[in-house]
């Protein structure tokens, strides 16, 4: 499921691509490549992302992803960037059945009538559901007295202000690299799913919980759609900031309790965890009803999600089995040595990374 709001290399077949995922608190990037039917992982990184006030300037942007290409040896200059998720929108709509370029202008010039909310100056992209051709427009009735078909599609429609794509195309100019595409981050983990599971992605109802810094991305993928998509105020910084007021102790001891040893806070840790349990059971139970499906699985991504105790106290709030996303294991190993030791370890902070870099191959 790709939705690159700018795609440089629309028509083209990508050999490899640098996909940097813009956090918070971290940048997680990957640089992946084709591997002959497959895809090869031959780098990652995590590393400090740019401390700024209220936006990402471009001089800054440009400066990070220059150390990011340097650390990573990056051998093309074609980068794949990603949007936070409150940067960019995600919603569902129906669309006169036009090609996708078109659907696009529909949506710069009426915005309001298919996303009940006027967005100026925004740029935006469209994902076709329900298996629907994505590039061919609807077909004339072949007879005055056959019937037609439908004159609307579902459509997965994201958006993203101009001015942002635009400062991230420029940042990746000043650090010698090509915006090839940029994806709205909250899409990473689908597409993982998609190439790591490929089963439960096209037959089951599952819930994709990424937990961000800042907010955590909630998603319902129902045999290979994104049927329901939210954002929740509730990251891994909230975690670890009420740890470290609980047991007064600096925000770095918070992060590595929070990680290495939560069975020994689990009580203070609870008590950040279940809010968010909570709006993910309101989802799930929203979907199913709407949808008559249960849900049969969930699984987490994201820094946080690597605590096997945050993972069992989500589980035991919604009373659905939680997994850890490894959204490597279709991938073959080209690490340096030293990486291939810390893959597993660091592979669910890489999925939405490795899914932009999917969006882009």
């Amino acid at each position: 499921m790709a939705l690159p709001f700018f795609d440089g290399g629309v028509g083209k077949k990508r050999d490899q691509t640098l996909a940097v995922d813009l956090g918070g608190r971290t940048t997680k990037a990957v640089r992946v490549h084709r591997w002959g039917q497959g895809f090869a992982l031959t780098g990652f990184t995590v590393m400090g992302a740019p401390i700024y006030e209220k936006s990402l300037s471009v001089d800054l942007l440009a400066e990070h992803l220059k150390a990011v290409a340097q650390t990573l040896k990056a051998k093309s200059n074609a980068v794949t960037l990603t949007l936070g998720v409150n940067d960019a929108l995600v919603r569902h709509t129906e669309m006169p059945r036009l090609l996708v370029e078109d659907m696009r202008l529909v949506l710069k010039h009426s915005s309001r009538t298919y996303l009940q909310q006027e967005l100026t100056n925004y740029v935006f992209d469209c994902h076709i559901l329900a298996g629907a051709a994505a590039d061919q427009p609807a077909k004339p009735a072949e007879s005055p007295k056959a019937p037609a078909g439908p004159q609307k599609r579902k459509v997965l429609v994201a958006g993203a202000r101009n001015q942002l794509i635009e400062d991230y195309v420029e940042g990746a100019r000043r650090a010698g690299l090509v915006a090839d595409c940029i994806v709205p981050g909250l899409i990473g983990p689908v597409n993982a799913l998609e190439m790591a599971m490929p089963d439960v992605f096209a037959n089951e109802a599952v819930a994709l919980v990424d937990l961000g810094f800042k907010s955590s991305s909630i998603c319902i993928v129902q045999q290979g759609d994104l049927i329901l998509s939210r954002v929740v105020g509730i990251g891994g910084d909230r975690l670890t900031s009420g740890l470290a007021e609980a047991l007064n102790v600096s925000y770095a001891e918070a992060e590595g309790i929070k990680i290495g040893m939560p069975s020994e806070v689990q009580a203070q840790l609870e008590s950040f965890v279940l809010p968010l349990g909570r709006e993910l059971r309101a989802s799930i139970d929203f979907f199913e009803h709407q949808q008559d499906r249960p849900v049969t699985q969930v699984f987490l991504s994201g820094g946080a999600a690597r605590s096997e105790t945050i993972v069992q106290m989500l589980q035991r709030e919604v009373m659905i089995d939680c997994k850890i996303l490894n959204p490597t294991t279709f991938l073959h190993m080209e690490l340096p040595p030293q990486q291939t030791v810390e893959i597993e370890q660091a592979a669910p902070q890489l999925t939405v990374a490795i899914g932009a870099a999917l969006a882009a191959l």
